[in-house]
């Protein structure tokens, strides 16, 4: 069933208060009915102003023309229309992860050029599942299942995904009942690239009662959890945070911290770690995390002291119980027990 002009105006009502919207368009079916919804929306009284960019990361012979195409149905639309280039050099490995950070950067430089407050995308039911998945089987914990979310920051301007709740099928089906033009990206389909391969999976899982809709509630209820535990975190992390006269470290009352639920402490070490690193690498996988907060537990538990490193941190255990966290010299990364 398509999408209905009163459904996408639910969808859309948040965005009545940005100062611009960009859309990106790929070409494909989604993000072309996203466009097609948006452009009738966006004549409505009092909304922003709407434009539209499609990338071409310059790895299929077929990519301008695609966005030649894109060009022609805004203007139909009346919706101005650019096409963004990617035309820094390409990884031999990791060429669609590569590809999305170098789409988001080109977007958001777009939308800061034209004062656009928000970029929109075309993300679907579908898309949020299959980033549960992938998530899932790479480790996640709780953050990471949450999936995307409707609205994230991504420097000065916000991440929109109106469409979230919606499945892919029925935006295919909104473009096709408008007579819309759209592609399809033969990598959409390629069984090397993860993201295909459950995709694939998916009408099987939904059989056995694990479809987008029921993978889509998890993420919310996940995200419901998310927002609790970082409130926690946040406030436990200003109660055990100990006065120190060195701007370059952080203290905490590890000892006091200790009687906190685990998930809590764990979580309190990341907010301190991004505290000390701002511009660091992040701790990196969960299990860095998690394994440099059972080390520093034990210890704390025999009475000993223990000094570790993570995410370009050094955390220092005293005896008295203080965790202190410095930011440590440039040669020395990962985690592992700091030799002195």
């Amino acid at each position: 069933m398509p999408v209905s002009p009163a459904e996408a105006g639910a969808c859309f009502g948040d965005l009545a208060s940005e100062a611009g919207l960009l859309v990106a368009v790929s070409g494909g079916p989604d993000s072309v009915a996203l466009l097609a919804l948006l452009a009738d929306w966006a004549r409505g009284p009092g909304r922003p102003v709407l434009r539209a960019a499609t990338v071409d990361h310059g790895l299929r012979a077929e990519a301008a023309a695609e966005a030649e195409e894109v060009a022609a149905l805004c203007a139909g639309l009346g919706v101005a229309h650019e096409t963004l280039r990617w035309l820094s050099s390409k990884p031999a490995s990791g060429i669609q992860d590569a590809a999305r950070r170098a789409r988001y950067d080109l977007l958001t430089a777009a939308a800061l050029r034209h004062g656009c407050t928000a970029i929109v995308t075309a993300h679907t039911l579908d898309d949020q599942a299959e980033t549960l998945l992938m998530r899932l089987a790479h480790g996640s914990g709780p953050g990471g299942l949450a999936g995307m979310q409707p609205r994230s920051r991504r420097g000065a301007v916000d991440l929109v995904r109106p469409l979230l709740g919606i499945e892919k099928a029925r935006l295919v089906a909104t473009a096709e009942r408008r007579g819309l033009p759209f592609t399809r990206d033969p990598s959409n389909a390629d069984p090397r690239f993860e993201r295909v391969r459950w995709r694939s999976l998916l009408p099987l899982l939904a059989e056995e009662g694990l479809g987008p809709a029921r993978l889509g509630l998890f993420a919310a209820r996940m995200a419901r959890q998310e927002e609790a535990l970082s409130q926690r975190a946040a406030e436990v992390l200003s109660q055990r945070r100990c006065c120190s006269q060195d701007a370059d470290e952080l203290r905490l009352d590890f000892r006091r911290l200790a009687e906190e639920p685990e998930e809590i402490v764990l979580r309190v070490l990341a907010l301190a770690l991004s505290d000390v690193a701002p511009a660091g690498d992040g701790y990196g996988r969960l299990e860095r995390l998690e394994a440099c907060g059972a080390s520093l537990l034990e210890a704390l538990r025999g009475g000993s002291t223990s000094r570790r490193t993570l995410a370009g941190c050094v955390l220092s255990l005293g005896a008295n119980g203080v965790l202190v966290l410095r930011r440590e010299g440039p040669r020395r990364r990962g985690v592992h027990p700091a030799t002195s």
